[in-house]
């Protein structure tokens, strides 16, 4: 009497006898011929990973005959295909808690079925139960390019959302993922703040800051930069607090928070800080301080950068190659090829403002 194995052909699980050519143990670390791959795509900071295994066509018809239309099938092979959310999320607009969930599909010719199991540590669909489905969609499947082996691809990324796509064969089936990044964000931030976090300034001016640059509770990133300063007072959290100010139509103390930052601006930053503003078109308010900058450190090197733009703004290229060879000079070794481009522009009346 021969021992039974079982033997995974093309991600299909079949019983045999230990003579058949091809059998496999599922004891031992061996090769398969549906071999394991795991994708993984960030929305936001929510996490969403495929875990599943490649079975092949290898020349065979799949659809509606090696994988029936109307049957409950794996999504791939082997165990189960396994989709994990670290936060909640939804699936074509139905809502879907995080975890980790058994993937299985209803293939059909014109409409299929996605369903997600709460059972995700099974041998594939041989005993699923629908009893156990935590959610099911309906989506339509596509035409493709041809793929030998099944994948799964995250397309159509966006801040909030991305489609994920099985492909296989000549078929593709999409079903888009989304999720309320800006909720899950301050829900983190506010857990992590209680961490060591609150004792270092950065931590409360990160927090502000993403409220600021995606414009969402500006009361919350006005307080948590108010933290920030308090813990330590820098150029980054005055400057970050003044364009909070800014938005929500503190105009005059904005103007106060802005002088304070500049004050305790380093030279690297005042000349940062007029770059951006000339990214702002703010091309006057960048040139007054750069001279600023000029008076305040009047031996850094980024001053005499600064003023080698005030006067290529002027069109007096010759003041400018002076001032940005001075800056040469002084320039740590990893800027100096770029000031040597900048010399060059300026040697042929390019104003390197442009």
């Amino acid at each position: 009497m021969h021992r039974v194995r079982l033997v995974l052909l093309s991600g299909f699980l079949s019983v045999t006898s230990l003579s058949l050519c091809h059998a496999q143990t599922v004891m031992l670390d061996l090769p398969r011929p549906s071999q394991h791959a795991v994708v993984t795509q960030r929305i936001g900071i929510t996490d969403i990973t495929v875990n599943y295994h490649r079975p092949l066509a290898n020349g065979r018809q799949i659809w509606g005959k090696l994988v029936p239309y109307g049957e409950v099938w794996r999504a791939g092979a082997n165990e189960n295909t396994t989709l994990t959310f670290t936060d909640p999320v939804s699936i074509e607009g139905q809502p879907l808690d995080k975890g980790t969930y058994g993937l299985h599909m209803i293939p059909g010719e014109n409409q299929w079925t996605v369903i997600f199991s709460k059972m995700a540590n099974a041998w594939g669909s041989f005993t699923y139960k629908q009893d156990e489905d935590a959610l099911r969609v309906t989506v339509k499947p596509q035409p493709a390019e041809f793929h030998n082996a099944l994948t799964y691809d995250f397309d159509d990324v966006t801040p909030d959302s991305t489609v994920l796509t099985l492909r296989w064969e000549k078929v593709a089936v999409p079903f888009k993922v989304s999720a309320k990044v800006n909720d899950i964000v301050e829900a983190s931030i506010h857990r992590q703040i209680r961490g060591l976090n609150q004792y270092y300034w950065e931590g409360w001016d990160d927090a502000a800051n993403y409220f600021l640059t995606n414009k969402t509770n500006l009361d919350e990133a006005l307080k948590d930069e108010d933290q920030s300063i308090q813990v330590e007072e820098r150029f980054d959290n005055l400057m970050n607090k003044s364009l909070i100010l800014a938005a929500i139509g503190r105009k005059d103390d904005a103007s106060s928070f802005r002088n304070k930052a500049i004050e305790k601006a380093s030279p690297q930053q005042l000349y940062f800080y007029g770059r951006q503003l000339q990214g702002e078109k703010k091309q006057e308010e960048a040139f007054a301080l750069y001279r600023t900058n000029a008076k305040k450190f009047p031996t850094e090197w980024t001053s005499h950068v600064g003023m080698a733009r005030v006067y290529s703004g002027q069109g007096d290229f010759d003041n400018a190659v002076k001032e940005m060879q001075t800056a040469l000079t002084a320039a740590p070794d990893s800027n100096k090829s770029n000031l040597q481009g900048y010399v060059k522009r300026l040697q042929s009346k390019d104003d390197i403002n442009r």
